[in-house]
């Protein structure tokens, strides 16, 4: 942990000295490339000892946030009501969306609140004013009734975190036992 945080200072002093270079957008496109390179499963994103220490405190899971530069996304939806579908039935939906800052997007992670939604994410940076999509599917097996499922995304944005919400309803076949309710 130590060293990936030495490791995690040092790509930050050189992306602050390649900065101070005439060249911006060279620069910017060789930070966006260092901080992806210094590591791949916590791109541009480290946790502070403050959040580490409340995390621990907590029993949580520790939090993280930017400490290189920070963009903006914007969503074109962030719910998608799925409507009534048969039990075992398989959802899946896009969520469009855009980075309106002007820094490359690192999407760091992309979690379902429970192992039946589950979302996939560009890894690659997204350059500012470009669009993407996050696709999550959502699997109804041994689910019935009324359904509202989040995916928490984590990004180099203010604030870090986003959500996007799944919901809709699940029929149990006539004579089956009820499944797990929505969580």
């Amino acid at each position: 942990m130590m060293n990936r945080f030495k490791f995690g200072l040092l790509a930050l002093a050189i992306v602050g000295f390649m900065m101070s270079c005439k060249n911006d957008s060279d620069v910017r496109d060789a930070a966006a490339q260092s901080v992806t390179a210094t590591d791949a499963t916590q791109p541009g994103l480290q946790p502070t000892s403050d959040a580490l220490a409340e995390n621990a405190a907590a029993g949580q899971e520790t939090a993280t946030v930017p400490t290189g530069p920070t963009t903006s996304v914007q969503y074109s939806e962030t719910e998608f009501d799925f409507g009534t579908i048969d039990q075992g039935d398989l959802v899946t939906h896009e969520y469009k969306f855009k980075n309106t800052g002007n820094e490359p997007l690192i999407i760091n992670s992309a979690k379902g609140s429970c192992g039946c939604t589950v979302p996939s994410w560009p890894k690659e940076p997204i350059a500012p004013g470009k669009e993407a999509v996050i696709s999550v599917q959502f699997d109804s097996k041994g689910k019935s009734g009324a359904q509202n499922k989040k995916v928490t995304i984590t990004a180099n944005t203010n604030p870090q975190q986003s959500f996007l919400y799944l919901k809709g309803t699940v029929n149990a076949p006539q004579g089956a036992a009820t499944g797990t309710p929505a969580q």
